[in-house]
């Protein structure tokens, strides 16, 4: 059985690490850039308890390496720039266990190593489409090296290529994007807090928000918000060091000492700050005529508001490959079942997710008031949902036997 994958990213890596064990399998993953090349990887990331969760039922090797590579995510508090407390979360009361704070550019190392083999560098993909002797399969042409490499009959096609996956564009059509109204940016610094930044935190001047966390090893991840129309570009006005201080600053009372380094820390990295705006697409699993799987950004991109993004990669993953080992190693050979069963698996699972993090989006939005909304956060329908998104990964059975009745 040929199977073929676009992109060595979160969910890449670990469909190409569990699925190549299979015995008959012949695993080939597609990756734009070079081996060590993670340049694009340049933030950091928080991975919520409910991926470390599902990893670890498909992969306690890999899990563990991550951990290592991590620092745990165990709170999560939300102020105001002048210090008040409004929020302040063990994550112990809503998860089985803690979720991860790492770089980007390290989990990508680690993940590519665990891969190992099957992961193939500095690949162009230069054409994608239906396999002319059976067209529920498919051929992928690439370049590498200055050579060109076919793939024809392909009986499973995992896109993993992220937000734009060109795979999507070209098998399913180009999704329907939504914004949301909100600008991001993002920036990795060196940790020069002295101990004011280190788990989870969030920061809100109205409905202006700072987010950061430290990650190993002594750097700390920022990221930053504010209301914009949903369909209006980010602005040059809107980056200025001048936009960004008002945009933090308490008008009445002077930042905290935290939200004084965030503020400072912010205006000074301006130049290297990385801008996006927060937008989400329709969720697609799988393609409806040949046998084309999608995963992680590829099948749903979304809001980041409750860092679910490489959360709900890993979770896709870990839970698509329990899937697919357990029907091979049952004789099941049968790819667009296992396309049926992944999708109804996942469909449900991940429209509450998405719909739970626009909803958490509120205190983000134009004229919203961060204290009332984060005051709902603290009553009790909010940490139900958040025990659902935590703890219900909506796993199939097992392919460990000790976790088959888990």
């Amino acid at each position: 059985m040929r199977v073929v994958i676009i992109g060595a990213g979160v969910a890449g890596c670990v469909m190409a690490r569990r699925l190549s064990r299979l015995q008959g399998v012949e695993v080939t993953c597609l990756e734009r850039v070079t081996r060590d090349d993670h340049s694009e990887a340049g933030t950091g990331l928080n991975v919520g308890p409910n991926a470390v969760k599902a990893l670890n039922l498909l992969d306690p090797e890999l899990t563990a390496s991550i951990t290592r590579a991590s620092y745990t995510w165990a709170n999560w508090r939300i102020s105001l720039t002048d210090g008040t407390v409004l929020f302040d979360l063990p994550l112990a009361d809503v998860a089985d266990n803690p979720g991860w704070r790492i770089r980007w550019s390290e989990l990508y190392r680690v993940l590519r190593e665990a891969a190992g083999p099957a992961v193939h560098y500095a690949c162009e993909i230069a054409e994608i489409g239906r396999d002319r002797a059976d067209p529920r399969k498919t051929s992928v042409t690439w370049t590498r090296d200055g050579k060109t490499h076919q793939l024809d009959g392909i009986d499973l096609l995992i896109a993993a290529d992220g937000r734009y996956s060109s795979v999507r564009r070209i098998i399913s059509g180009e999704p329907s994007i939504r914004h949301t109204g909100v600008a991001i940016f993002r920036v990795l610094v060196p940790d020069t807090s002295n101990g004011l930044i280190d788990d989870y935190e969030q920061w809100f001047n109205g409905p202006h928000r700072l987010l950061a966390f430290r990650v190993p090893p002594g750097h700390v991840y920022i990221a930053g918000t504010f209301p914009i129309k949903p369909e209006a570009e980010v602005t040059a006005s809107m980056k200025t060091v001048e936009a960004l201080r008002k945009a933090y600053t308490p008008p009445a009372s002077p930042p905290s000492a935290q939200a004084r380094w965030l503020i400072d820390t912010v205006c000074e990295n301006a130049v290297d700050t990385h801008w996006a705006r927060m937008q989400e697409h329709d969720v697609l699993y799988r393609a409806r005529d040949c046998n084309v799987l999608y995963l992680g950004d590829a099948a749903h991109g979304m809001v980041p508001t409750l860092g679910q993004g490489a959360t709900q990669a890993i979770e896709d993953a870990a839970n698509a490959a329990m899937l697919i080992v357990r029907a091979y190693d049952n004789g099941d050979r049968d790819v667009a079942g296992w396309l049926a069963g992944i999708e109804t698996l996942r469909r449900d699972r991940m429209r509450f997710v998405m719909e739970f993090s626009l909803e958490a989006t509120d205190t983000m939005l134009e004229g919203a008031d961060p204290v009332q909304g984060t005051r709902h956060k603290t009553e009790a329908p909010f940490q139900d949902r958040l025990k659902a998104l935590y703890r219900d990964i909506g796993r199939p059975l097992s392919t460990n036997k000790q976790e088959t009745h888990a």
